[in-house]
């Protein structure tokens, strides 16, 4: 799994965890509803202060963020050697 698709897993499911639709999520991180789209599809790739911006939304760290994405590409990788 590319690092843009597990990006873009994680922050769908933390979406989801906090009942948000990706306009509300657009709207609360100020960026555009398109471009969460793109992000969840893997489409594009985060930069640290779109990370930064979306973390808190979420409810939670940059890290946790980084750290989930790390944890399903080694989880991806563990099946798919």
């Amino acid at each position: 799994m590319r690092p843009e698709q597990a990006f873009g897993s994680v922050l769908r499911d933390l979406r989801h965890k906090k009942a948000l639709s990706q306009e509300k999520l657009a709207l609360e991180a100020n960026m555009e509803r398109a471009y969460i789209s793109m992000l969840e599809r893997g489409l594009r790739q985060p930069t640290l202060s779109t990370i930064l911006k979306l973390s808190p939304v979420l409810g939670v760290s940059a890290a946790t963020m980084v750290e989930l994405v790390e944890k399903l590409i080694a989880a991806e990788s563990d099946v798919n050697p």
